[in-house]
């Protein structure tokens, strides 16, 4: 997962870090593996603007992705990895023993050639799925289930990964990509590794249009904003804004948001680092 660095020929390349890309291995995707996506343009059904910087972007393709990994007991052999527009790690084509193909998230350090299981009694090699009942302990995982069978939830970004720290009753211990501490179902599936493109936090993108190629429009700081539209806006000169806050004045850094209510709090064991 190499970078590439440019020589300031240009403005836009003075600071430019992107992907080398050699990790990829395949141009073109798999047209059975593909589905259309609709862009909304930040427009809901009425065709008012509900979602402010959102709108144009190159046209993209998805790529469905297999989080269940429920084709237990059945060998798959990595075809290629390849890049995907919709999600910031490499994902991997993969082509089980029945002849069928399939998308995975590429754990890092997976290669072409290699082969891969799920289910049962399957070995804690880099790309299995195991159960957590059955995966050892301090073993870097990804792509975990909340619920059984509910498909993978947690930890499937660009380079990040989960540990399984220990066990007990019916749940698994884990320590979360965020620092915290939660308690797991045992007869949940987890992947072995960590996410592939791991440099992905270090790219610049150089320039404005790189944005734009993304589906994001020009964001307004809210302290140049006029006081009608925002907390922050307004003021003789220029004014810091006071304490930051959201449009609809929900303070930001530090504020917490989460429900005391909420029927999750049970399961964690240690919240994330501030």
């Amino acid at each position: 997962m190499a970078l590439k660095k440019f020589k300031p020929t240009t403005s836009s390349q003075r600071f430019k870090i992107i992907s080398a890309f050699d990790d990829i291995t395949a141009e073109k995707p798999e047209k059975s593996l593909l589905a259309p996506i609709r862009k909304s343009g930040g427009r809901n059904n009425q065709g008012k603007m509900t979602m402010r910087y959102i709108g144009g972007g190159h046209k993209q393709a998805y790529r469905m992705i297999d989080f269940k990994r429920e084709k237990e007991g059945i060998p798959a052999l990595v075809k290629t990895i390849e890049y995907d527009p919709n999600r910031t790690a490499r994902i991997a084509m993969v082509c089980y023993a029945d002849g069928e193909k399939r998308y995975i998230i590429a754990p890092n350090g997976l290669k072409v050639g290699q082969e891969i299981n799920s289910g049962k009694g399957v070995s804690p090699d880099l790309g299995n799925t195991l159960y957590l009942s059955e995966i050892p302990y301090g073993t870097i995982i990804h792509n975990i289930e909340l619920r059984p069978g509910q498909g993978a939830k947690m930890a499937r970004s660009a380079g990040s990964y989960a540990q399984l720290m220990s066990r007990d009753g019916k749940y698994a211990v884990l320590k979360m990509p965020s620092g915290e501490t939660r308690l797991i179902l045992q007869s949940c599936k987890a992947t072995i590794g960590m996410v592939s493109n791991i440099d992905h936090s270090l790219e610049v993108s150089g320039k404005a249009g790189r944005s734009r190629w993304l589906g994001t429009r020009p964001r307004t700081r809210a302290v140049v904003m006029n006081p009608v539209d925002h907390p922050m806006g307004g003021g003789e000169g220029r004014a810091t804004g006071g304490h930051p806050r959201s449009r609809k004045g929900i303070p930001s850094k530090g504020y917490k948001t989460r429900s005391k209510k909420n029927p999750s709090n049970n399961y964690i064991i240690e919240r994330r680092k501030k």
